[in-house]
């Protein structure tokens, strides 16, 4: 079978959407760090958008960080790869042109290095997960003990972390021509921005201090919010796009229909037409991004841990059992919402309702397992903020802490029939080194972990209101299972 390129392009069935502009004019103005699915199934969309109606330099150079698996797929067919939507309504295919070039930082680091120096390079973005940040999420800070980031500081002209390629780039363009770029993060953290602008000036000033006041005052970090549902795409999903197509395409895309992204408007050097093609640029992003990060996010956490122990595989099968859509209308309704400033125009009861349908979506399987990964990293922006407002402001925490209890059960490494789970998470060996001693024991399972301070702080452990419902609930779902405990709490909440 021929190969999605530039010279098959033409040869697709009609029904296939491409490009409305030649991707091989386009020169690259943006790079981005950790060209996964999310960004090819989200930003590189709307990328794709803007350059229809605004034909300039904005391809994207896509930089893969630790694997080269997605270069290896993208630069034979020339960058080209397909969005596939799905929906119970039906499969829509289109081709993305908007990534112009793909590279590795195993074997590309000079390449790469040039492109984030050149003057035609405006914005820098990123979606390499909460873990790629080499920072503590109870804190938001640098952590300089990272083994990435003690790396980068003794070898700065070899960064292996996303922080470390930021801050030598823009010190190799403060050196020739004087000109920062923006940093645009679309990874689900609070405050993504400032989040970065703090880890990017604290890793600086340990390499330079004019270093670093050069970057605060030259470079910007806009706030940004992304939300679709992307799943992992599997071999089964590439053989029935190449079918569709009548080409082989490597590296496909799933996604749902729904899309947004919320951008704070503060570029140094120019943006592409996002905001022409359903981008929202504001003045403010934090509302939309609380109500992302705690209501989905918060939401598809919640149902990961719950629904996996409970036995289920994805998380339309979750959704699929009338109990567990009830425990998330009540968590969202009752703890959660309340914790929100909401943004202006946004209806929040329909945002909620929206949330259950997107869930529910049948064509588009997202795994519980995917969706657990890293829960070290998700929780403290997911479910810890809200806790921790809600504890201030005296209002309730059970069903979140039940969530908590869920992720407190999953990584103990055994499910309700004393199955291994795989717990991927960067913090994997240290709770498997704790469950050995504590997971026979609930309260002693619940103290241990809370002691981990990079997600709980040191505040939560000592909330004996917390404590006291996560035993409650940990106990539950050891003695009763998921979808018991699930139930008892709904009951308990009407």
């Amino acid at each position: 079978m021929s190969r999605l390129d530039f010279s098959t392009l033409d040869n697709l069935p009609a029904a296939v959407d491409t490009p409305k502009y030649d991707p091989r004019r386009i020169g690259i103005g943006i790079v981005h760090l950790g060209i996964g699915a999310f960004h090819r199934a989200q930003t590189a969309i709307f990328s794709d958008d803007a350059l229809a109606i605004e034909r300039a330099d904005w391809g994207i150079c896509g930089v893969s960080l630790r694997s080269a698996d997605v270069r290896d797929r993208l630069v034979p067919q020339d960058g080209l790869y397909t969005a596939v939507e799905k929906s119970p309504a039906g499969t829509r295919r289109r081709i993305i042109g908007s990534v112009r070039e793909v590279l590795f930082l195993g074997d590309q680091r000079d390449a790469i290095r040039t492109r984030l120096i050149e003057v035609e390079t405006r914005i820098v973005s990123l979606t390499i997960t909460e873990k790629g940040y080499c920072h503590d999420p109870a804190t938001g800070k640098l952590n300089p003990a990272h083994p990435d980031i003690e790396h980068d500081l003794a070898h700065p002209d070899k960064p292996k972390s996303a922080i470390g390629l930021i801050a030598g780039a823009l010190d190799a363009r403060r050196l020739s021509h004087g000109r920062a770029f923006t940093v645009l993060c679309c990874d689900n953290l609070p405050h993504n921005g400032a989040l970065v602008r703090g880890l990017v000036l604290a890793f600086a000033e340990m390499r330079d201090p004019a270093l670093a006041r050069w970057i605060a005052e030259q470079a910007s970090f806009p706030s940004t919010m992304v939300d679709r549902i992307v799943p992992a795409t599997t071999e089964s999903d590439i053989a029935d796009n190449d079918l569709a197509l009548g080409l082989h395409d490597a590296a496909p895309v799933m996604h749902e229909p729904f899309k947004q992204w919320a951008i704070e408007d503060h570029f140094v050097d120019g943006h592409p037409a996002w905001d022409k093609v359903g981008a929202e640029l504001v003045a403010d992003v934090a509302p939309f991004e609380a109500m992302k990060l705690r209501l989905l996010n918060g939401s598809h956490s919640a149902l990961a841990y719950l629904g996996f122990l409970s036995g289920r595989e994805f998380i339309y099968q979750v959704v699929a059992d009338s109990v567990f859509v009830a425990y998330m209308r009540r968590m969202m309704e009752r703890e959660v919402a309340s914790s929100l400033k909401v943004p202006q125009g946004v209806d929040l009861r329909a945002y909620q309702d929206a949330l259950v349908q997107r869930f529910k979506n049948p064509a588009l399987p997202h795994r519980t397992q995917q969706i657990a990964m890293d829960g070290s990293q998700k929780l403290p922006q997911r479910l810890l903020g809200t806790v921790r407002d809600n504890l201030a402001a005296g209002r309730p925490i059970d069903l979140i802490a039940l969530a908590i209890a869920g992720w407190m059960r999953y990584v103990g490494g055994v499910d309700e029939h004393a199955r291994e789970i795989v717990v991927a998470d960067p913090l994997a060996g240290e709770f498997k080194r704790l469950a050995a001693n504590y997971r026979g024991d609930p309260a002693a399972w619940v103290r241990a972990l809370l002691g981990v301070r990079a997600v709980f702080g040191d505040d939560l452990p000592a909330d004996e209101r917390l404590v006291a419902k996560l035993v409650r609930w940990l106990d539950a779902l050891v003695t009763d299972g998921a979808q018991r405990t699930v139930a008892a709490a709904v009951a308990a909440a009407d």
